[in-house]
Parts: C-alpha cells; sequence; structure tokens
C-alpha cells in the first residue's frame, strides 16, 4: 500500500486530479448502481409475492389441497393452477402431497414445515428454493389447518424465478457497462479540467524555469484584474516578488556604481600621496618636513574617509533579519544623549543645547545612536564657527536644529539619496551615505525623518518615532 501511495505522489498533479475524479466518480456510480439494483430486485420479488398471494387467494385453493392431502392419488388429478405454479401440501410428518400437474417437485425445508409448527394461518413464509430439478423458484407457505388424522397440513405455492433472475442479471450487465463508461468519461472529463485548471500554473512553472534559466527578472504572468482564484493570488504573488527582486538587483547595481565611483576619488588621491612618499625613499630627495608632515596628514584623512565609506556600506549591506534579530526597546533619551556626547567632541567651538524628555521606542539600539549621530554630524558639519545647535525631544518628536546655511528648496528631495551631495558640501568629508542610513533606520524603526528650512536661517531636522514617556511591563 506504501509503494503505491509512493507511486502516486510521484505522478504529475493533472494525473492525480483525474484519477482521483475518475475514483470519486467510480465510487459514485458504483454506489447508485448498487442500490439501484437491489431497489429493482425488491421490486421484482415484490411482484412475484404478490403473485403467490394471488395464487393463495384463487377460489378453492385452500379447500382444494386440504381435501386433496386425505385422498389417493389417483382421485388428485383435477389441476386448478397455472403451467408454471407450483403446488403442493405438506404435512408435519411424510412426504409432500403435490399437485399432479404441477412442473415438478419444490424441495421442502425446515422453514416450512416450521410454519405448520406455529399454526398461525394468517401469516405466511416467503423464501427463495430450487424444485427436483435445481431451478430457482420463490416459494410462499401458508398453514392450511388439520386433517382428518389431526396432522397440520401447509400449502407450498412456488412460481419461477428464472425470469427475474435474467432480468436482473441484464441489468447488472447494463449498469456495469454504464458504469464502466461513465468512469472513463470521468476520467477523460478530470483530465480535460485538470489541464485546464493547471494551465495557469504551467505557465507559472514556464517562467519560474526561465527566471532561474536565464534570471530574466522581467518575466510578468497575466493575470485577469477580476481572478480572486488561488493560482491568481499566486501569479501576483510571483510578479511581485520578481518586481521586487528586479528593483533589489537595480539598486544593487546601482549601489555597486556609486560606491566603485565614490571610492575611486580617496583611492586616487591615496594612491599618488602614497606614491610621492614612495618616490622620495627610493630616489633619495626627501620632502620638506612641513610638505611630509601634510602628505601624511592627507593620507591619514583619506584613510578615514575610506574606512568610514567602508562602513557606510556595510550598514548598507546588511539585511532586515539581522536587525530584527537585534530589536529591543530603547530610551530615546539616553540614546540621543550618548549621540549628543559624540557630537560635543567633534564640534567642541559649537554651543549645543538640548532639551529632551523620556520617550521609549523599539529599535535596534547601536542604528538609532547612529542615525543620530549622522544627524547631529550633518549640523556640526553646517554650523558656523561659535554657533549654536538646538535639540528638543519630547513625545517622539526629536528636532535638530542648526544655524548654517542651509537647504536650498530644489536640493530637499534628493537630501535622502545615496552618494548625493550638494554642490556646497562636495569639499567637505563625507561619502553622501549618512542621511540615506538615517532615513532607513528610522523607517525601520516605524518612524519618520524630514529636513526643512529654519526660520532666520539654517535647517531643523524633525525625527517622529511611535513610542510611549513609559517603558513597557517586562514579559515574565
Amino acid at each position: 500500500m506504501s509503494k503505491v501511495l509512493r507511486r502516486f505522489q510521484t505522478l504529475p498533479i493533472r494525473s492525480r486530479l483525474a484519477m482521483l475524479v475518475a475514483a470519486a466518480v467510480a465510487f459514485a456510480v458504483a454506489a447508485v448502481s448498487v442500490t439501484c439494483w437491489f431497489i429493482v430486485q425488491g421490486k421484482l420479488y415484490d411482484q412475484v409475492d404478490d403473485d403467490l398471494k394471488d395464487m393463495a387467494r384463487r377460489p378453492g385453493t385452500v379447500g382444494v389441497m386440504l381435501q386433496r392431502c386425505t385422498q389417493t392419488p389417483e382421485q388428485n388429478t383435477q389441476p386448478f393452477h397455472g403451467r408454471d405454479e407450483y403446488v403442493q401440501a405438506i404435512k408435519e410428518r411424510g412426504a409432500p402431497c403435490v399437485d399432479p400437474t404441477s412442473p415438478s417437485t419444490v424441495k421442502v425445508t425446515g422453514a416450512d414445515r416450521q410454519v405448520i409448527k406455529d399454526a398461525k394461518p394468517s401469516e405466511g413464509l416467503f423464501r427463495d428454493g430450487t424444485d427436483a430439478d435445481g431451478n430457482p423458484v420463490r416459494v410462499l407457505t401458508l398453514y392450511l389447518g388439520v386433517d382428518r388424522n389431526s396432522q397440520g397440513v401447509a400449502v407450498v405455492l412456488a412460481t419461477p424465478l428464472k425470469s427475474t433472475r435474467s432480468t436482473l442479471n441484464e441489468l447488472a450487465l447494463i449498469l456495469l457497462i454504464v458504469s464502466g463508461i461513465g468512469v472513463l468519461g470521468a476520467g477523460a472529463a478530470g483530465l480535460a479540467v485538470a489541464r485546464a485548471g493547471l494551465r495557469p500554473v504551467d505557465r507559472l512553472t514556464g517562467a519560474v524555469e526561465h527566471v532561474a534559466r536565464t534570471e530574466d527578472l522581467s518575466i510578468r504572468i497575466p493575470v485577469e484584474d477580476d481572478a480572486e482564484d488561488e493560482v491568481a493570488r499566486l501569479s501576483r504573488s510571483f510578479n511581485s516578488m520578481t518586481s521586487a527582486l528586479a528593483s533589489s538587483r537595480e539598486l544593487q547595481q546601482q549601489l555597486i556604481a556609486d560606491a566603485g565611483h565614490e571610492l575611486r576619488t580617496p583611492l586616487t588621491s591615496l594612491r599618488t600621496n602614497i606614491e610621492l612618499l614612495t618616490r622620495s625613499e627610493e630616489t633619495g630627495r626627501p620632502i620638506p618636513p612641513a610638505d611630509r608632515k601634510a602628505l601624511l596628514a592627507s593620507v591619514k584623512a583619506q584613510m578615514t574617509e575610506l574606512a568610514a565609506l567602508i562602513g557606510d556600506l556595510q550598514e548598507l549591506s546588511r539585511s532586515e533579519g539581522q536587525r530584527g534579530e537585534r530589536v529591543q526597546v530603547v530610551s530615546l533619551e539616553d540614546t540621543v544623549e550618548a549621540a549628543l556626547r559624540r557630537a560635543r567632541l567633534r564640534g567642541p567651538e559649537l554651543t549645543i543645547t538640548a532639551d529632551l524628555q523620556p520617550w521609549y521606542v523599539r529599535a535596534e539600539p547601536s542604528a538609532l545612536e547612529r542615525a543620530f549621530v549622522n544627524i547631529l554630524d550633518n549640523a556640526v558639519k553646517f554650523s558656523p564657527e561659535h554657533g549654536t545647535i538646538e535639540v528638543q525631544l519630547g513625545s517622539g518628536i526629536l528636532t535638530v536644529r542648526d544655524h548654517g546655511p542651509g537647504i536650498d528648496a530644489d536640493e530637499l528631495p534628493h537630501v535622502f539619496d545615496r552618494f548625493w551631495r550638494s554642490p556646497s558640501a562636495r569639499a567637505l568629508p563625507g561619502s553622501g551615505l549618512g542621511l540615506s542610513i538615517v532615513a532607513r533606520t528610522i523607517q525601520q524603526a516605524g518612524g519618520e525623518i524630514t529636513l526643512e528650512p529654519a526660520e532666520g536661517g539654517g535647517t531643523v531636522a524633525t525625527v517622529r518615532l511611535p513610542g510611549a514617556p513609559t517603558p513597557p511591563p517586562e514579559v515574565p
């Protein structure tokens, strides 16, 4: 059985569906056919039993048979029944008294003699039996009474079942043929329905195989707008998946291209400076101390910029699953305080004021702190010497306002793009990835960030994060 089941599971889906449909139809047809056959059999037997009852009700049948059982065989010569009707009387003991014109003798059973013992004239016994020649007959045994010797007497009436059974056999053959045709038709119909129903699945399979073979993510499966079945939903999901993969690949290629462009500048400058130092050592011509010091400082700055760019690229390449594993309840007040300490070290000449209220959010602590550091770094970078940076946190809204030159209105839509830098900031250190990382980190925490020009000059960065003023209770 297990081998058959495993073999069935290896068949194509359409073949399995066709076989299941054929099996279901075969079961239904078999049930209907068997039921029909038994109903017809019951009706035919009821008709035969009615004919036997009519025989028993014929005038003189019971009385004549009771009389004949007490006469000599020479006196029992007057027939009173049809040519194919069996009539005989039986006693508690002794041989049956058979009407001389009956076709044959019906074999008497113990059930017939039990009718005599029960002595109930109103009740009769219907049964299937055979005559002396082995032909099937339908038998009715009725209690008649007692003879002159006080022996109980019963009449046995029978009629042949040959025509009835022939009819039932023909009906069984017809039902068998019709059932076979029905099962074959059901199998063919099931195969046709399976092919039609699985045609979208075939298209989907072909599309998946095409993508696996060619890595072409532009393929789409046509789906009717009003289709809501499982295959339509699967096709829409596949189209959405390929669209997302194509978009991800495009962004990945764009990131690689932009990263290569951004890495080229510091690497070229770094190589040039190292070549100068190497040539000086090889030729024995020392570089003036002041120039050498400036050159080493430039190399150090370029390596720092390169390390920062690589760190930003690593941050952008981290998967969603890696971030989700480190999400926890974070105190926004403490995170901003940590970012402020680092910002004050980077801009010691600036005045940074802070008004922070408690607020708790669900986020990745290190990523959130890095986002706030990037926001404050931008404020420090663009603030004038001895300028002021104002930081406020209340009800989940963090604002960072600087008094720098601000951002032009036509540049605002691009500030969160990867590697984008305003023309005025291209001379300053940075990779152009800081605000892009900030925007993504804030969005992953369920919040949003905006940059707007501030009244009186400068820029206001506003971060909104969902949370609560008190931490949620710990789950035991």
